[in-house]
């Protein structure tokens, strides 16, 4: 169990520089073609920009793949309690925590003291789990 605690924490780290990358990415264009005159105005917006597409990236690779980039890196996945691809709607629910890294952090803690698992409440209140990825890319051999 705590192995999979650390490929979470791995996973999730991963997933900040990714999405970290990619919004940098966004602002820089959007400053260049948008407001060439006034980069603070952008940073006004930054903070609805960065939430929303966090959210995005999370419940859209989730629902889709049933992973998200680093998850992919550490051979996890998120399934329903069923072993199921998850919903659109158990996606929102499970996700809503990452908009900002303090959340998740009550959103363990609160389900390690209701659930007595390593297991985050909003992932026992969306009927989601994440396991160990049965089909690794790479070969054990």
């Amino acid at each position: 169990m705590k192995n999979l605690m650390k490929k979470r924490i791995i996973a999730y780290i991963a997933d900040f520089f990714v999405v970290s990358a990619i919004l940098w990415i966004i602002t820089w264009l959007l400053g260049l073609y948008i407001v060439p005159n006034s980069m603070f105005v952008l940073y006004d917006y930054f903070i609805v920009i960065s939430v929303l597409f966090c959210l995005f990236y999370f419940i859209i690779l989730e629902k889709i793949y049933g992973q998200t980039i680093g998850k992919e890196l550490v051979f996890l996945k998120v399934k329903d309690f069923n072993n199921k691809k998850i919903t659109y709607k158990q996606s929102l629910i499970r996700n809503i925590s990452k908009i900002f890294w303090i959340i998740i952090i009550f959103d363990y803690i609160i389900g390690i003291i209701i659930k007595k698992e390593n297991d985050r409440i909003l992932g026992v209140i969306s009927k989601t789990k994440v396991v160990e990825n049965d089909n690794k890319k790479i070969n054990d051999e």
